[in-house]
């Protein structure tokens, strides 16, 4: 159920990195509430790639799913 619900507040994030020929992946979430995303495309090499991952999902996660601690990137 948790992981249905961060998967559709990632729906909320996704078409901002599409703009930039980008996406992102969910990958697993953890027992401590960790998140593991994978960005892809554009994402996936940019250089402020970590930047994107922390301050903004990872931001937006926790204020929209409390029980996400961190977004850690694979």
């Amino acid at each position: 159920m948790l992981e249905e619900k961060i998967k559709t507040v990632l729906e909320d994030v996704r078409p901002s990195l599409q703009a930039d020929g980008g996406d992102v992946e969910f990958i697993s979430l953890a027992e401590d509430g960790t998140v593991s995303l994978k960005l892809t495309g554009a994402c996936g090499g940019c250089p402020m790639a970590q930047m994107t991952l922390k301050m903004g999902i990872e931001n937006y996660l926790r204020k929209e799913v409390p029980e996400v601690t961190a977004v850690v990137g694979v």
